[in-house]
């Protein structure tokens, strides 16, 4: 029995020495913004280490052939549609990536050599660090000089690293799946600071001089504040900074009281799933919290203040210290003008129903657009004699991914897309035909985040915009419009192997057709699981040339051939 009890053990101990032996994988996170001269250099050098597992290059938004010459090195790209900032491009790489140990490079680095990967990377191999950091010889350290060295020897004095803020690091993802990666120029000193306090084995290693692109005072700005924040965040978080003081404790209390007093009134005529005595409850709850605090907020400012000259240095401080409170009831008034001003009186009935307006935060591809306040859309029947057009506010357009000169097909009617009257900006004037198919009527009301819903599933044709080089020629595309995101795809056109147009879309398995002057030129086969092939199309002695480029997500979809016309080149 003991014999037995005795080769068990040893099996399991062999086992687990086999699984501890074995060699730690390794993946290259690479994020990039602009980067074609280097990127491809980057790319090479980290390729050539036998270790390196995987190396993923994030495209955060580029404008730049960054993504082909990245490709081309044979590093996986990943795309953001968007710029989103230098952390949030070494999240995606992260969550893209399955190494043991994940390595973070910049791509703008011109001089990069296998050596100075290998001193990043061996450490951790060697089990001499959980988390490396690098140390360079450089032109230019402002920001860790004058920024992130002050604060971190004020808020933590026990990290004594020469360069705090080095680019290059790298660590086992076991820790870096344990902390919370910032979404920007602050990704670095969280890492650091995490790994310090969670108790890691930092070290900070010296791979030489390497050659970045020097920043400008104005860049240097949005990365010092972003540190700054950082630190200080990580400072509060970890017991650093510590706020006692019985002002600034009213003052939370007394925002908590407005801000539930708020939520309740919200919940009440928004929030369907909240009955109304719950939201009746919150706002009343509310309300006795802010009267009770503002009263002790009065009370310790008044005897704060009178204790001064009154000079207006401290009517300033004053003012500081105050305006979160200030704000929190001017957005509860705000919100309760709102209401009181959409109480209708009728047949013996008071009922409030808002109407708001939609906040789009969203960066379309075609106008960069970041920050637009849309809708709602009024709709009015069409003027006499435009029966076959429709008028629709820019902003209306922005939300469907069109422009002004692309058609809409309703019920196999063809519609052109017109610009509002003047002083009709949220006005959509729409021929009766069309209104009796989407089922609406004159003075209907249409939200913005509704207005992809109207427009579900329908054909249009869009014109692609392109460069000087096609000026003889002009190419429409077939899509149809969705009202969810999906997994699609950015197709590139060369004109004679020149960047001409781009465009994005969701492709399924099947043909596709593909018109000259509105004749049917070829039918192609497309496979989403396999878009290496490029196509050709002749067009006297122009070649055009559609590739498939890197995935992306998008709520646009290009028409098959039972759809309509895939691409249309009007020569």
């Amino acid at each position: 029995m003991y014999s037995i009890l005795l080769m068990l053990f040893m099996v399991l101990a062999s086992i687990k020495t086999v699984r501890n032996n074995k060699p730690m994988t390794v993946s290259v996170i690479i994020p990039a913004f602009n980067e074609e001269k280097t990127v491809a250099h980057v790319v090479s050098v980290v390729k050539s280490l036998p270790y390196i597992g995987e190396v993923v290059v994030v495209d955060d938004g580029s404008m730049d052939q960054t993504s082909k010459f990245a490709e081309e090195a044979g590093a996986k790209v990943i795309y953001h549609m968007k710029n989103r900032g230098k952390g949030a491009a070494i999240k995606t790489g992260f969550k893209n990536s399955k190494g043991d140990i994940v390595v973070f490079l910049d791509a703008d680095l011109k001089n990069l050599t296998q050596s100075q990967v290998r001193n990043i990377v061996d450490p951790i191999l060697n089990g001499e660090a959980d988390v490396t950091k690098t140390k360079f010889k450089r032109e230019a350290g402002r920001v860790t000089e004058l920024t992130a060295k002050p604060l971190l020897k004020f808020f933590f004095p026990e990290i004594k690293f020469d360069q705090p803020l080095s680019g290059q690091f790298a660590a086992k993802r076991s820790f870096l799946n344990k902390i919370k990666l910032e979404d920007d120029y602050g990704v670095d000193v969280g890492i650091v600071l995490d790994a310090d306090v969670m108790g890691m084995k930092v070290k900070e290693v010296d791979i030489g001089k390497i050659d970045h692109v020097l920043s400008t005072l104005t860049e240097l700005n949005v990365v010092a504040t972003e540190v700054v924040r950082t630190i200080v965040d990580r400072a509060t978080a970890y017991g650093r900074i510590t706020m006692i003081d019985s002002l600034g404790q009213y003052i939370r209390m007394e925002i908590l009281g407005l801000s539930l007093a708020s939520m309740g009134i919200f919940s009440i005529f928004f929030i369907r799933f909240v009955s109304f005595y719950v939201g009746l409850a919150i706002a009343i709850i509310g309300v006795i919290i802010a009267i009770y605090y503002i009263i002790k907020i009065v009370r310790i400012s008044f005897n704060v203040f009178s204790r001064t000259d009154g000079n207006m240095r401290n009517l300033k401080t004053f003012l500081k210290m105050h305006s979160p409170i200030i704000v929190s009831a001017m957005i509860l008034l705000a919100m309760c003008t709102t209401l009181l001003g959409s109480v209708h009186f009728e047949g013996g009935k008071v009922s409030i129903q808002p109407v708001s307006r939609n906040l789009i935060i969203f960066n379309s591809p075609t106008n960069n657009q970041t920050v637009d306040v849309r809708g709602p859309y009024t709709v009015d029947k069409a003027l006499e004699n435009e029966n076959t057009s429709i008028r629709m506010p820019t902003e209306a357009l922005a939300t469907l991914e069109l422009n002004y000169g692309d058609s809409i097909y309703i019920n196999n009617e063809k519609y052109v897309l017109n610009v509002t009257r003047p002083k009709e900006d949220n006005t959509m004037r729409i021929p009766n035909a069309a209104l009796t198919s989407m089922g609406l009527n004159p003075g209907d009301v249409i939200s913005d985040g509704d207005l992809r819903n109207r427009f579900n599933n329908f054909y249009a044709e869009k014109a692609l915009q392109t460069n000087g080089n096609s000026d003889n020629i002009n190419i429409t595309e077939g899509t149809i419009l969705t009202n969810n995101m999906q997994s699609g795809y950015n197709i590139n056109l060369y004109l004679n192997n020149t960047l001409v147009s781009s465009s994005y879309g969701i492709i399924k398995n099947g043909s596709y057709s593909i018109y000259i002057n509105d004749v049917k030129y070829k039918t192609i086969t497309l496979n989403p699981d396999n878009l290496n092939q490029p196509y050709t199309v002749v067009i006297g002695d122009d070649i055009f040339k559609i590739e498939f480029g890197t995935p992306l997500m998008t709520d646009m979809e290009f028409a098959n051939s039972s759809s309509g016309k895939f691409l249309n080149f009007i020569y």
